[in-house]
């Protein structure tokens, strides 16, 4: 009498011995002569059991680990419309795929309705220890009783759910991939890299769910996010939400020319770079010709100087005096209101926390530092804070309405997080947010604005462009279908 198949788990695959009847199965499998079976990614565990169920193939799955989760839900919040709009795009879609939501537009109340509607053993992956125990409090209030837990910072949970960063998934991927049912990725951006992408690959989770304000990347990786975790399925803009679920706001660009002695500097600096570069065939329109500059820059005595030339220049354009001025003015005009003023280097945070005596915040900032001094903001006490990177993500900005760039890279995503910083509507009535933008004129800095507020083209704007659902027993009620019951 023959054997049924056996389905098991092994270190990030699955291996499924004897080989099963049928021919499906072998598009997810591959032979190993080590072990003289097959094996099969742990991140096709889904299609593979779809294809044995469909066949009528009996076997025995020992590889699932994860369990269904007995919640007590506390979710009080009416969901916005376009909650409830993302929430139905993805169950759709089969309980897979990417949500494209600015920031503060409540992700993670999103993936808390989606964790209540998939009650599985579930895991949350995020970038920061900020985030990580943010999303704790936050899960720990909306499921009482649950078995929660944290993996990162020192601690070692295993429980039903779980949340982690991304480094502390990536190490124990191998040991996590079968334990849970459901997979939310938050930034989940971050996910294609060599390292972050074993999380997705060595889970067999059948359920994954992608949070991100903006999922496009330089190297465009992003692509790959819909093999780890599916498609964008639903996406929203800033100004999709404004007045709705997020405050009103305006951008309001202010271009500040430099003085003579900056703009002899700054031009001098420039024509050093351009010559080296033209000698070179080297251009900077693409991330290709910026690591080019960067290899060649440390090749020869002329590289160096161009490299330094162009740091040059970048400084000049970030910290002339005439930002700071304006910066003066705008802090006068918008007393006594909390503002959140955004530089591109920690030098300029530093120049202007010594001249406007205002806290700086930076990646050298110690942790308890800079949680004394959000609070402070908070309560009113400080009125201004500056910063370079480390708000942009992963951190709890208490309320305000004024933002002010002074200086900032080129890429959408650190634009619409800053612009994200003002956005939530807290407790003012009829909120305007206002981003300001301070741009040095006839520098480089112009270019870099036009990019960065360039918006992408969304892959899905709409849920009414979605495909038809696909029948299954799940449509019938909020529970997921029968690949794990």
């Amino acid at each position: 009498m023959a054997r049924n198949p056996k389905l098991t788990y092994h270190r990030g695959t699955l291996l499924i011995h004897p080989p099963p009847s049928g021919k499906a199965w072998l598009d997810y499998a591959t032979w190993d002569d080590r072990i003289e079976k097959f094996r099969i990614r742990g991140q096709d565990y889904r299609p593979l059991v779809e294809a044995l169920q469909k066949q009528g193939v009996t076997f025995t799955d020992q590889a699932k680990g994860f369990t269904p989760l007995e919640l007590q839900t506390q979710l009080a919040k009416t969901p916005y419309p376009h909650q409830e709009e993302a929430l139905l795009a993805w169950k759709r879609a089969g309980r897979q795929g990417v949500v494209v939501l600015p920031t503060a537009a409540g992700k993670t109340y999103l993936a808390q309705l989606a964790i209540a509607c998939t009650p599985r053993s579930t895991l949350i992956v995020v970038p920061t220890l900020d985030l990580m125990h943010q999303w704790y409090a936050q899960l720990e209030a909306a499921f009482p009783g649950v078995e929660l837990g944290l993996l990162g910072g020192g601690s070692h949970d295993r429980t039903a759910v779980l949340v982690a960063t991304y480094n502390s998934a990536a190490i124990q991927a191998e040991t996590l991939g079968d334990r849970y049912g459901l997979l939310i990725f938050d930034e989940c951006h971050h996910l294609p890299t060599d390292f972050f992408r074993v999380i997705a690959e060595y889970a067999i989770a059948p359920y994954r769910l992608g949070l991100t304000a903006t999922p496009e990347r330089a190297d465009e990786a992003h692509g790959d996010l819909d093999q780890l975790i599916g498609p964008i399925v639903y996406r929203k803009a800033p100004q999709d939400l404004s007045g709705q679920a997020l405050a009103d706001h305006e951008v309001r660009q202010i271009k500040v020319a430099l003085d003579p002695q900056e703009r002899d500097r700054y031009d001098e600096a420039i024509q050093i770079r351009n010559q080296f570069l033209q000698s070179a065939n080297i251009f900077l329109g693409s991330l290709q010709g910026w690591q080019d500059f960067i290899r060649a820059s440390a090749q020869s005595a002329a590289g160096r100087r161009a490299m330094l030339a162009h740091q040059e220049a970048k400084a000049i354009a970030n910290g002339t005096t005439g930002k700071l001025r304006i910066l003066a003015e705008l802090i006068e005009t918008h007393y006594p209101e909390r503002i959140l003023i955004f530089t591109n280097d920690n030098a300029t945070v530093y120049r202007i926390a010594q001249d406007f005596l205002i806290p700086a915040l930076t990646h050298q900032t110690p942790v308890k530092e800079r949680h004394a001094i959000l609070q402070r903001f908070k309560k009113g006490e400080y009125g201004a804070i500056a910063t370079s990177h480390v708000l942009n993500e992963g951190v709890d900005v208490p309320d305000a309405r004024i933002a002010i760039i002074l200086s900032g890279t080129g890429s959408t995503r650190e634009y619409v997080q800053r612009l994200g910083r003002v956005l939530r509507k807290g407790n003012q009535a009829n909120k305007l947010a206002i981003l300001y933008e301070v741009v040095a004129e006839a520098t480089s800095e112009e270019r870099t604005s036009e990019r960065r507020r360039t918006p992408a083209t969304p892959q899905v704007a709409q849920l009414e462009i979605l495909p038809p659902p696909i029948p299954r027993a799940a449509e019938t009620s909020d529970r997921p279908y029968n690949i794990d019951d």
